[in-house]
């Protein structure tokens, strides 16, 4: 498969190769998966993908790229042409059905546990980002859910300067942020009006969100920074 990247992880100065992964890595994928799964102490931070859905984004309906090492894959990063359906994560944030179309998910992001501090996220963020343009379809938006409290991966997508857009139940009513961010540049607007929310009041979170406000950084590791334009 392509390769897309070489570096070495600060840590222990060990070299590693980013490359497009294919059906072949499945196994893999499937096993690297587990094993974080299995090391989470809250496993509802997670929203693990099952066989069929990854074989159905290696099969053309996204973009998945890994981190490999001399011992294997330790990292990957997923990104999804999602269907058109009732639970469309573009709906969640008022685009208009003619609008779908032009979103794409930023699905599941997993790092070996050993291999964390690496600054991995962020480099495959950049690399599967950077990726969309060779799509064969155009978007104008990345959107993705994440777990209140799940702190690495709400720096994660600020730092890929995504902000929060709703607070919703999702996956059988797990409460979830939805980030977005548009990849064309535009829509961005000067902020005027900033207030720092606890992650815990769900409701007031979601009273400024219906209200127009966003969610455009963490404060400490138990608040966020919402702006309004």
């Amino acid at each position: 498969m392509e390769q897309l990247f070489e570096g070495v992880l600060e840590k222990t100065d060990e070299p590693y190769t980013v490359r497009l992964l294919g059906r072949e890595h499945l196994r893999q994928i499937l096993d690297l998966q587990e094993t974080v799964v299995e090391e989470l102490n809250d496993k509802s931070s997670l929203q693990p993908l099952s066989q069929e859905e990854f074989i159905y984004i290696l099969e053309g309906n996204g973009l998945m790229i890994g981190a490999f090492t001399g011992s294997g894959l330790i990292a990957f990063r997923a990104l999804l042409i999602p269907p058109m359906d009732d639970e469309h994560l573009g709906l969640d944030i008022g685009l208009a059905t003619e609008e779908l179309s032009q979103v794409i998910y930023q699905e599941i992001s997993i790092v070996h546990p050993v291999y964390r501090g690496n600054r991995l996220q962020q480099t495959l963020a950049h690399l599967i980002m950077d990726e969309v343009k060779n799509l064969d379809q155009t978007f104008t938006y990345v959107a993705c859910t994440v777990a209140p409290f799940n702190i690495p991966s709400m720096k994660d997508k600020f730092k890929q300067g995504m902000k929060i857009a709703a607070l919703k139940h999702k996956y059988n009513q797990q409460l979830r942020y939805i980030f977005v961010k548009r990849l064309d540049g535009k829509g961005a607007r000067e902020l005027y009006k900033v207030e720092i929310v606890p992650i815990a009041d769900v409701l007031k979170q979601q009273e400024f969100l219906k209200a127009g406000w966003r969610g455009i950084s963490l404060e400490s590791d138990d608040s966020v920074v919402y702006g309004k334009g």
